[in-house]
C-alpha cells in the first residue's frame, strides 16, 4: 500500500464531518475505532486523489445505509440446512493467523459450484463474511496482537478448476464488484494454489475484470504452496490444502475437522452461532425469499453501472 500524505487525510478527514447522522453511524461500524484507517484505504483505492475517495466512501456510506448492510449480521440464513448447502458450494474459511497476527483466510475457487441457492443468498453469506472479518475477527486479533489487525490474507485453491467455473462469471464478479466498492484494500495478499493447467486459460478471462491494485497482490505459487506460506505462518494456519500430507487437494477432506470449509469447522459454528443470537437480541427479521434471479452485468459497464445494478439487487436483502 502507497504511504497516504497527512495532508490528504485531513481533508478527507474534513469532508467527512459533513456527511449527515445515518452515515457516521454506519461510518463507525466500518472504523471500529480507527476512523483513519478506512480513509487510508479509500484513498489508496483511488491513488491518493481527495475527491474521488470521498465520492467512492460517501457511495459507500450510501449503500450500507440504504441495504441496511450493519443490520445484515443479525439475519441468519434459515433453515441451516440451506446455509449447509451455502457453504458446501461456495467455499470459504478461516484456517488461522499469518506471524503478524492477520487473519488467513481459504477460498476453494476451483470446488466453488455456487449452484444450490439464490444469487441473493451468496450475495448476503460473502457480506455477512465480510462484516464478521471487520467486526467481530479484526477488532479480536487486535486485541490478541496488541497492534492494529486491519487486513487479511487469502489463499485460493484452484483443486477441481474446470473452464466450467466461467458460467458463474457473472455472480463473481458482482462480489468482486462489492468488494472493490464497498471493502477496498483489506486483503494485504492474494495467494493462488494448485493451479491445474486450466487455469491459465481461466485467468485470461478472469483478469482483466479485476482492478489493477488487486491484480498487484496476486502471487501465483507452485504447487501447494505450502513451502512459500510457511515463510509468513505456522504450520497450524495453513488451509489443509495446502498441507503436502493432505495431497492438496480440498475434494479428499470433506469430513476432516481440519477443513475449514466446512460449517462444522469452529470457524463456521462460530459465526453462525453470532448471527443467530445478533437476531435473538433485535427485532425479528424474516429470512430472505428464494427465487430466480438473474443479474446481468454489461461489458462496459463502469464502476458507476456496477453499483447501480448492485443496489438494486441488493433491495433484496433488506430487513
Amino acid at each position: 500500500m502507497a504511504v497516504v500524505p497527512q495532508e490528504a487525510i485531513n481533508q478527507f478527514d474534513a469532508l467527512m464531518g459533513e456527511v449527515e447522522e445515518p452515515q457516521k453511524r454506519t461510518f463507525k461500524n466500518i472504523h471500529q475505532g480507527y476512523p483513519h484507517e478506512p480513509l487510508m484505504r479509500f484513498l489508496n483505492a483511488r491513488e491518493g486523489n481527495v475527491t474521488k475517495a470521498h465520492k467512492m466512501l460517501a457511495d459507500c456510506l450510501k449503500w450500507r445505509v440504504e441495504n441496511n448492510i450493519d443490520g445484515m449480521l443479525a439475519k441468519p440464513i434459515v433453515p441451516v440446512e440451506l446455509y449447509r448447502e451455502i457453504r458446501d458450494s461456495q467455499l470459504i474459511g478461516l484456517s488461522g493467523y499469518s506471524k503478524e497476527g492477520l487473519p488467513v483466510f481459504a477460498v476453494g475457487v476451483g470446488m466453488s459450484t455456487l449452484d444450490r441457492a439464490s444469487v441473493h443468498y451468496y450475495i448476503q453469506s460473502h457480506i455477512q463474511m465480510n462484516e464478521y472479518r471487520d467486526r467481530v475477527i479484526l477488532p479480536a486479533a487486535t486485541k490478541k496482537y496488541g497492534r492494529h489487525v486491519s487486513k487479511c490474507i487469502k489463499v485460493l485453491d484452484m483443486t477441481g478448476l474446470k473452464l466450467s467455473a466461467l458460467n458463474q462469471i457473472k455472480l463473481m464478479t458482482t462480489i468482486s464488484s462489492i468488494d472493490d466498492l464497498n471493502y477496498p484494500e483489506k486483503t494485504l495478499t492474494y495467494y493462488i494454489v494448485n493451479a491445474p493447467y486450466i487455469f491459465s486459460a481461466c485467468w485470461k478471462v478472469v483478469k482483466p475484470l479485476l482492478q489493477e491494485r488487486t491484480r498487484r497482490k496476486i502471487n501465483v505459487l507452485s504447487g501447494c504452496g505450502q513451502e512459500e506460506l510457511l515463510k509468513i505462518m505456522d504450520y497450524s494456519s495453513l488451509p489443509h490444502f495446502c498441507r503436502k500430507r493432505s495431497s492438496g487437494s480440498s475434494k479428499h477432506l470433506d469430513m476432516n475437522a481440519d477443513n475449514c470449509f466446512s460449517l462444522d469447522h469452529p470457524f463456521h459454528q462460530q459465526l453462525y452461532d453470532y448471527i443467530k443470537k445478533q437476531a435473538l437480541a433485535g427485532v425479528p427479521v424474516e429470512p430472505v425469499k428464494q427465487g430466480s434471479v438473474h443479474v446481468t452485468l454489461p461489458e462496459d459497464a463502469t464502476e458507476g453501472d456496477i453499483a447501480k445494478i448492485l443496489e438494486s439487487e441488493l433491495e433484496n436483502l433488506r430487513v
